[in-house]
């Protein structure tokens, strides 16, 4: 019989709050270590009642060879089965026995095993004889690399056969007359060459841990497989410098004076200097949001090529299937990885969190506003993340006033963004989200801790561009995703043209997914940096927020608006708008411009989509006339 997994209280607590002692981190790791070695067996048990899966290979002979080398070097196999190369190809794997994944023949993704059987027999020393399948002539190694078979290439998927003595690996085709020769080399030394590439490490620290930098592994991507993209020597020294760069900024993160007026104590739960519960010498440091050690990260994978709306900068991506790794796109900048290493870890640490705890009902319904994507959300994902954006704020609430990290000054305005957006998510989990008890535990610390910032003062310029941003995102949002009742629209239309009452509110419809198209927060990007002119400049520098670099310089109504200059922003988005009726970016964007110069009209931006109702079919003359109708004080029934 084995314990059940229990997990201290304090450290549940720590880990809600947005951050985690490296304690609390490593109890994560070993709830993942188990339910590693629980998946293990399904797989074996599946294996073993249809062995047939395997095609040329043994299943016993695979096993066999793990245990030798367990018990040859005790812990050997198990870190390696443990691992994010092996998580991501066991959920895939699993995921193609349930019929719920596609990829190459079940017996090339099944066989994968005997490859990590060999990794274990070359780490541990123990010998091993093993059929492995080829793409491409190519064998993949889990943790070590890639060996491709010299001579003809062999197309699509071929057994081949493995033989390690000593050290050594010896590769020989299955078939004959491929024109494919044998292969012999020690994958744990050999140099990079034209048959065999060993996966690149990036050093945290000198002669300590290493993070693998994985081109060639083919599950290293979310779920399918994929072909190995090897980095060009100049990627290569990119990537390596920006990491080395990124680890120093990590680990010289400040612990933050306390601020000014800010009210966080022990009992409220924020998180600025004495909020903590733990006492510990460098217990702050261990435990706020924002804080990583790098060594906690196991891998880091290249994105994969582009996409199809265009440049993948800036974005990222992790699996739960595999606890420390993430899908990175080539940073602009060391400070650009560090955020984006702290955002994927932070999903890591919520992945393990939801393999140990039901946070809430698994509701998949895409209805609900994230203020850091383009298209509605299930309520997972707005869980997801929050847990992450919190991370996020914190980092660059640690980077106030950094120069180094910060040179353009620009931590103020992330730092005020992210905590507005974050609390947004909050609210919508706490009233919306079928919470349960672990569930409500996390979202209150997540919420006492951005409660905690929300006190603290920032910079009132960073502050004022930071609620126009976040308040210009939802509206644009809410007029691309939502859509009155017909019968709303009628009265609405009416009581704007006609001066009859205002139908009741109701709530508003989701526009059918079929109908929405992609945008980009274009005038987002212009309030981090509003000195830059150009959002296509400010994006290529780098904000998640953004969605992406965009194909269009702003309109000019943007940047008037942003520069503060709203009367002349308004008359611009007016006269764009008659060219163009219904545009929602000229909607939105003339209603802030709108509210800026009337904040009693505010209430328009909570519901942008009756506005456009109101005003649908008709000429930007229409539009002065709707905000007044519809921001006037309602008669009370």
């Amino acid at each position: 019989m084995h314990a059940p997994i229990r997990m201290p209280g304090h450290w549940f607590d720590e880990l809600a709050a947005g951050g985690g002692s490296v304690e609390a981190i490593g109890f994560l790791a070993q709830g993942e270590r188990s339910r590693r070695l629980l998946l293990i067996g399904e797989l074996l048990a599946r294996l073993e009642e249809r062995p047939a899966l395997l095609g040329p290979a043994d299943l016993g002979a695979i096993w066999g060879t793990v245990e030798r080398a367990e018990a040859r070097k005790p812990g050997s196999a198990e870190e390696l089965l443990t691992g994010p190369q092996v998580g991501s190809w066991l959920a895939h794997t699993l995921r193609r026995l349930h019929g719920a994944a596609a990829g190459p023949p079940l017996w090339v993704d099944a066989g994968h095993l005997a490859a990590v059987a060999l990794v274990a027999a070359l780490r541990a020393g123990t010998d091993a004889d093993l059929v492995v399948p080829a793409r491409e002539g190519a064998v993949s190694l889990p943790v070590l690399g890639l060996a491709r078979l010299p001579g003809a290439p062999l197309l699509g998927f071929q057994p081949v056969h493995a033989r390690v003595r000593e050290g050594e690996l010896h590769l020989a085709p299955s078939a004959r007359g491929t024109g494919a020769t044998a292969l012999s080399l020690r994958p744990l030394t050999a140099p990079p060459s034209a048959v065999w590439w060993p996966t690149h490490r990036l050093p945290v620290r000198p002669g300590g841990p290493e993070v693998a930098l994985d081109d060639t592994d083919p599950y290293r991507d979310l779920d399918r497989p994929i072909p190995p993209r090897r980095l060009t020597p100049r990627e290569l020294a990119i990537w390596q410098r920006l990491f080395t760069e990124a680890v120093a900024l990590l680990d010289t993160s400040p612990v933050p004076a306390p601020a000014p007026g800010s009210d966080a104590t022990p009992d409220s739960g924020g998180t600025g200097p004495g909020a903590e519960t733990d006492t510990r010498p460098g217990a702050e440091t261990d435990t706020r949001p924002g804080t990583l050690r790098p060594e906690e990260i196991r891998r880091i994978v290249p994105w994969p090529g582009r996409l199809p709306n265009g440049p993948v900068e800036g974005l990222s991506a992790s699996t739960a299937d595999a606890f420390g790794s993430m899908v990175v796109a080539e940073p602009p900048n060391a400070a650009a990885l560090a955020e984006t290493m702290v955002h994927e870890f932070q999903h890591s640490k919520l992945g393990a969190l939801l393999h140990l705890f039901a946070m809430l009902d698994d509701d998949r319904a895409e209805e609900h506003y994230a203020p850091w994507r383009p298209d509605p959300r299930h309520l997972p994902g707005l869980l997801h993340g929050a847990y992450a954006f919190v991370g996020v704020a914190g980092f660059w609430r640690d980077r106030i006033g950094d120069r180094a990290a910060d040179p353009l000054d620009l931590a103020p305005f992330r730092f005020a963004l992210r905590r507005i957006q974050t609390r947004t998510v909050l609210r919508t989990l706490a009233t919306r989200a079928a919470l349960t008890g672990p569930g409500r535990r996390l979202v209150a610390g997540l919420t006492r801790t951005v409660d905690g910032w929300l006190r603290e003062p920032v910079d009132g310029p960073a502050v004022a561009r930071a609620r126009a941003a976040a308040a210009g995102h939802r509206a644009e949002w809410r007029l691309r995703h939502l859509r009155c009742a017909d019968e709303e629209c009628a009265g609405l239309a009416a009581a704007v043209r006609s001066g009859t009452p205002l139908p009741p509110t109701r709530p508003p419809g989701l526009l059918p997914a079929a109908e929405r198209t992609h945008w980009q927060d274009v005038r987002g990007a212009l309030y981090l940096r509003p000195d830059a002119g150009d959002a296509r400049d400010v994006m290529d520098a780098t904000d998640p927020a953004t969605d992406g670099a965009p194909d269009t310089a702003p309109l000019h109504a943007d940047v008037l608006l942003v520069h503060g200059e709203a009367a002349s922003a308004r008359e611009a988005y007016r006269e764009q708008g008659a060219a163009a009726p219904g545009d929602p970016h000229l909607l939105a964007g003339w209603l802030l411009a709108h509210t800026a110069l009337h904040p009693g009209h505010r209430r328009l931006l909570a519901r942008p989509e009756r506005f456009a109702a109101a005003v649908e079919g008709e000429g930007p003359e229409m539009w002065e006339r709707a905000a007044q109708r519809l921001a006037a004080p309602e008669a009370p029934a």
